[in-house]
């Protein structure tokens, strides 16, 4: 699993993206943060690594426990493509973002759903950036015909929640201490999105 996190406060309304559902408000500016979002490549795999092990390391937004190294990263990155390749957020240059979406199950019924994953910098948080990645991977899920997004999230983590609430995510469950990290049990907030 990899609980799925991104910084932005629930009151942040900066994304500037079409997001849509309970609390967005329309007419948004589009960030002026983001100055670009692409499709992720190998190049990119030391700022996507440090982005990722920081959450690794600190925080219980991935239940990973052990940080990637970077020719780990580099093979995640190269063995993703097609609606499954990772994307990135870049600022002036720098990628301060990136995300993607995987295969929810194995089994083959389960293969019209898709789950999201993002994370964005903490240096970067608070400007849209989550938003738009987002946005990004629902015109993604969309466009390559699935039929559901779903986003498992560490349950105590109001902003991410509050990021797909915004995007229109509605809780549609909870996994009770499905996880441990940082000596203590973790609850996983279970979130979808009908495309």
């Amino acid at each position: 699993m990899g609980a799925r996190a991104c910084r932005e406060p629930a009151h942040e309304h900066s994304g500037g993206v079409a997001c849509s559902g309970p609390g967005f408000r329309s007419g948004w500016i589009p960030s002026p943060a983001v100055t670009e979002i692409r499709l992720a490549e190998v190049r990119d795999a030391e700022a996507v690594r440090m982005i990722y092990n920081l959450e690794v390391t600190t925080a219980t937004s991935t239940f990973d426990l052990v940080p990637r190294s970077l020719a780990q990263q580099e093979q995640w990155l190269a063995q993703r493509s097609g609606a499954f390749s990772a994307i990135v957020a870049e600022l002036d240059g720098t990628v301060v973002g990136f995300a993607s979406l995987s295969p929810y199950k194995e089994r083959a019924a389960y293969r019209t759903t898709v789950e999201d994953s993002i994370y964005v910098s903490r240096d970067h948080s608070r400007r849209g950036i989550g938003t738009a990645l987002l946005e990004h991977l629902i015109e993604i899920a969309t466009a390559s015909g699935f039929h559901t997004v779903i986003a498992r999230i560490e349950a105590s983590s109001d902003s991410s929640r509050a990021l797909h609430t915004r995007c229109g995510f509605e809780l549609v469950g909870v996994e009770r201490q499905v996880g441990r990290k940082f000596n203590r049990w973790l609850d996983v907030a279970v979130l979808q999105r009908m495309l």
